[in-house]
């Protein structure tokens, strides 16, 4: 998304705002709680041409408090002990891990930092929102919105129009589906 104003004048309103309704993920997560525990197994299916595939099993506390989860990936033979998302200012998140991988015989850590806003040059919003259908059967949506706001401009003896205007541009997306099922 360049905001090159001759691109917005020369582009039509389709070019400038799109929307993607298909997600490029849909997961099937299964829940289960067992004595101040939640145990999940997640299907995760990605790239939807090449049919890329994950299963994961979760294991976290379901206190307030929760520091922590363990995720076991029998595909890849990996398990990952991660803390929660932290907090470290209001938009701002750091989230580390530690995980041994069976298939290659090596232990390691990770760090994250993450934020629902934020994009290069571009302002751009990420969330997921979560629709109750009935009781025990959740769907979570994650959602992208990447954005230019319009922009009215002008100048006088500059050679440039007195009045101009760029449109500005607008790609939001469903990034991915999540059908939970709570046991």
């Amino acid at each position: 998304m360049d905001e090159n104003n001759n691109d917005a004048s020369s582009s039509s309103i389709e070019d400038l705002y799109k929307i993607d309704v298909i997600p490029s993920e849909l997961f099937f997560k299964f829940r289960k709680q067992i004595e101040g525990f939640r145990l999940g197994l997640n299907l995760e299916f990605f790239n939807l041409e090449s049919n890329e595939y994950e299963a994961k099993m979760v294991l976290k506390p379901l206190s307030p408090e929760r520091r922590w989860k363990f995720i076991y990936e029998p595909i890849h033979g990996d398990i990952r002990l991660l803390s929660k998302k932290i907090p470290i200012t209001k938009y701002l998140n750091l989230q580390v891990g530690i995980g041994h991988s069976f298939h290659h015989n090596t232990i390691g850590w990770k760090w994250k930092l993450s934020t629902c806003l934020g994009g290069d040059g571009i302002s751009q919003i990420r969330n997921k929102t979560a629709i109750g259908l009935f009781p025990g059967f959740d769907l979570r949506i994650g959602w992208r919105a990447e954005y230019v706001l319009p922009e009215i401009h002008g100048a006088v003896g500059t050679g440039e129009p007195v009045f101009d205007m760029n449109y500005g541009r607008l790609h939001a997306s469903i990034d991915r589906v999540e059908a939970i099922v709570n046991m």
